[in-house]
């Protein structure tokens, strides 16, 4: 994407330790890989399966859409990081107490939920391929445990390794997938005229489907992970541009080519699938029977990879943000990027307590129907978070907060006004749809 901020020069707040890169280069890339694996899971998958198979290629365009509005907001987040020094909860921590408030409830509530449904969706492909070995509670708990002693001890470089092999699977699987079903590259090319199809809600479905391609708190979890990559100063803009744009392309090659598997495999035969992960599941037996059972066995690998990247992804960088927002409220006030680029902050005890958060307090969710109240309220703060994002990153970048050359230029005020209006609109019918008449 181009520069947003309309500059055509690296000039940093400050002067940070390590080296100061002034060109992009392809040697650097690593948080936006790990942004897309993150971004990129299980749901994200069948809902784009889901609306290829309702409307074939007609929504192609919504996809690529959703790719160039989250690629603004990952682009605003590594802005603020690398143009100010301080993280984006410093900056929301400056918007007054009630940005606190929000992302305290948040990270309690919502880590909670979906602590349960990652184990859950990285367990479902495992059960899948090893039918025999053990329930899907069991499996659910094993991928928790596993996610988390692989985060707890290892540090950013190791963890970006790790999910660039499965994003490497993820991406295998995917494009093999795409050729497997001989896609019509004519209706495909058509598919990216925006059209809306003719039909009930298709409007809602169709911005639906453009907000949620790949991410959610993962996108401000973003700055983060290039903050832990090293990257602390302005001299940094360019790498994380060319980063960010190769996660949101990788992103894009992800939901296209499920979008063609929808549209060939389930459309054209008219089979319908249940939304969620077992829509996947369904999937997985189909393509064993049209394919053979070397494809389906591919599938489910493939499956478990983007479900286990979400999984491990939620858990450093979430796990980093709630690390921050903790020495926010105890005091600290200096060197913010310097903490995240030290390793200290994935060391500090906030960091894995929040990792147990995450892990053994859900696990009780594996073996239970889901608190009903707790769910509305899930979903509730779900909805508000993407357009809390937007909305405050406009309000940050273009305020003092930010120095005057890193500040948002037209095009980047557009996209973000967009998202914001976007994730507004999607959270209000997603409040709206919640069953409150049963909550009281």
């Amino acid at each position: 994407m181009a520069d947003t901020t309309g500059n055509t020069q690296d000039l940093g707040a400050k002067d940070g330790p390590g080296p100061q890169p002034r060109r992009s280069s392809w040697r650097y890339i690593g948080p936006g890989i790990v942004v897309a694996a993150t971004g990129v899971g299980a749901g994200d998958l069948v809902a784009t399966l889901i609306a290829g198979s309702n409307f074939g290629y007609t929504l192609l365009w919504a996809a690529v859409v959703g790719c160039l509005v989250k690629i603004s907001l990952a682009e605003a987040c590594g802005r603020w990081h690398l143009s100010t020094g301080r993280t984006l909860f410093d900056g929301w921590a400056s918007l007054g107490p009630w940005t606190t408030w929000f992302f305290a409830v948040y990270a309690v509530i919502w880590g909670f939920v979906y602590g349960a449904a990652a184990m859950s969706s990285s367990a479902l492909p495992l059960q899948a391929l090893f039918p025999s070995v053990m329930d899907l509670e069991y499996w659910g708990i094993a991928c928790g445990l596993v996610g988390l002693v692989f985060v707890w001890f290892n540090k950013y470089a190791v963890f970006e390794k790790v999910m660039t092999v499965l994003v490497g699977v993820m991406f295998v699987v995917t494009v093999y997938l795409a050729f497997r079903v001989t896609p019509n590259l004519g209706d495909a090319f058509a598919g990216l005229l925006p059209v809306v199809p003719d039909e009930k809600d298709s409007i809602l479905n169709t911005l639906g489907l453009i907000g949620g391609v790949g991410g959610t708190i993962t996108l401000a979890a973003y700055g983060y992970w290039v903050n832990a990559k090293g990257w602390t100063n302005s001299g940094w803009m360019k790498v994380m541009r060319l980063d960010n744009r190769v996660a949101y392309i990788t992103t894009g090659i992800f939901v296209v080519a499920m979008l063609f598997v929808g549209a060939e495999l389930l459309h054209s035969a008219n089979i319908a699938i249940s939304g969620g992960d077992q829509g996947l599941i369904q999937l997985g037996d189909i393509l064993d029977d049209r394919y053979g059972t070397t494809t389906g066995t591919l599938f489910l690998v493939g499956f478990f990879a983007a479900s286990f990247t979400s999984l491990i992804g939620v858990w450093h960088g979430v796990s980093l943000m709630f690390a921050d927002f903790l020495a926010r409220q105890r005091g600290e006030r200096q060197a913010r990027a310097d903490e995240l680029a030290s390793g200290r902050r994935e060391r500090s005890w906030a960091f894995r307590a929040y990792l147990l958060w995450l892990t053994f307090p859900p696990m009780i969710l594996l073996f239970q129907d889901e608190p009903f109240r707790l769910i509305i309220i899930y979903g509730v703060l779900g909805a508000a978070f993407m357009p809390f994002l937007a909305l405050t990153l406009l309000w940050l970048l273009n305020s003092s907060r930010t120095p005057r050359e890193w500040r948002n230029g037209h095009l980047s005020n557009g996209m973000l006004a967009v998202a914001g209006l976007l994730f507004l609109v999607l959270a209000v019918k997603q409040i709206w749809d919640q069953p409150w008449s049963e909550f009281f």
